[in-house]
């Protein structure tokens, strides 16, 4: 891989990755843009406890546009885009439009390809692989930013879910807080580790998928299961075999299948409604254990959590959508219509091969 750093026209940071070492990243920016301008605040909710970001500017951001005015496709001609080069592998910038941004943290766009048309589903092996390196380059950079505390890498997929930029692309965010999901996951590792007298709870719970009837796919390193209480009507968690904490743990030989692994995951998750509503609409995203201090954890340290992905849609059958309404959204009580083990089978049968 070879990293090239440059800066955009109004002063954010571009990274290309690249598969060449001889690949050479000198075309510059040539937008007339004035410097980015952001009013991102994160306010604490005293009654829940969570934060939540104020980020008005990002009401201005690019909606829609149609493909011949992409800003996440190279640069060609007088049609200018976000990537200054005719062509790229993978590369990361600053968000324009972020949502967190100074002391309240970082936002940056992973863009997969250079291909418009294509999905993260359609990168080759070796592709798939630079973004995983992508992902971890960017993971070690941020977490030394004085302002993180979680980093957290993602992909939005489909209108459905929201998405407003129809490039394969991902997204991510550099918290200043340990985010309420993770802070979660470490209460619960916290109490069962003093409960169980020292036992880790992602272990335990690896070791029992593993055992199960839910697992979905299976590699040497790799495994991917639905979860016993999935949320999602098809929700998939991806861990690696060794528990580590976050991407910059994995060894040689996970980094190496992980493309195959999750390629085949993916390509899965498309056939679950048939060829007619391909693609499907999901999230993925990456929960790796924070940079900071861990002391409100009772014990727990850094190396208790386990990196893992979460993959899931939010199409519950065929033409219709899972919506939060009242339960989910007004007491976070989820209701699952679709049986965890029911779509652990749904997705064996779908095998892409």
């Amino acid at each position: 891989m070879k990293k090239t750093s440059t800066r955009l026209a109004d002063g954010r940071e571009l990274i290309y990755y690249d598969l060449r070492d001889d690949s050479v990243r000198a075309a510059t920016d040539r937008r007339p843009l004035d410097r980015t301008v952001t009013t991102s605040e994160i306010r604490r909710d005293p009654l829940l406890g969570d934060s939540v970001a104020i980020a008005s500017h990002r009401q201005g951001r690019t909606y829609h546009p149609p493909a011949d005015e992409c800003p996440l496709c190279p640069s060609e001609g007088d049609r200018l885009s976000e990537i200054p080069d005719s062509s790229y592998d993978v590369v990361v910038f600053e968000n324009r439009f972020p949502s967190l941004a100074g002391d309240s943290g970082r936002c940056e766009v992973v863009c997969f390809t250079s291909d418009h048309n294509a999905s993260f589903a359609d990168l080759t092996e070796e592709q798939a692989g630079l973004v995983l390196e992508a992902w971890t380059d960017r993971t070690s950079e941020l977490s030394h930013l004085p302002s993180v505390e979680q980093v957290f890498c993602f992909e939005n997929r489909g209108a459905e879910i929201g998405v407003t930029l129809g490039h394969p692309h991902g997204q991510i965010y550099a918290y200043p807080f340990t985010t309420p999901r993770t802070a979660l996951m470490l209460r619960s590792a916290a109490t069962h580790k003093e409960m169980t007298g020292g036992e880790n709870l992602f272990d335990a719970v690896l070791e029992r998928e593993l055992a199960g009837e839910r697992v979905v796919l299976e590699g040497e390193h790799w495994v991917a299961f639905v979860p016993y209480a999935a949320h999602w009507p098809y929700e998939v968690h991806l861990y690696p075999k060794r528990r580590v904490p976050d991407l910059l743990g994995l060894d040689e030989g996970a980094r190496t299948e992980f493309p195959k692994v999750y390629l085949e995951l993916l390509r899965r998750f498309d056939r679950i409604f048939g060829e007619s509503e391909s693609p499907t609409p999901y999230i993925a995203a990456w929960h790796q254990a924070p940079f900071g201090a861990l002391e409100e954890f009772d014990g727990v340290v850094r190396e208790d959590f386990a990196l893992h992905l979460e993959l899931f849609t939010i199409r519950r059958t065929s033409g219709k959508l899972k919506f939060l309404a009242g339960s989910e959204s007004g007491m976070n009580v989820f209701i699952n219509d679709v049986p965890p083990e029911r779509a652990a089978e749904r997705l064996r049968e779908v095998a892409s091969s």
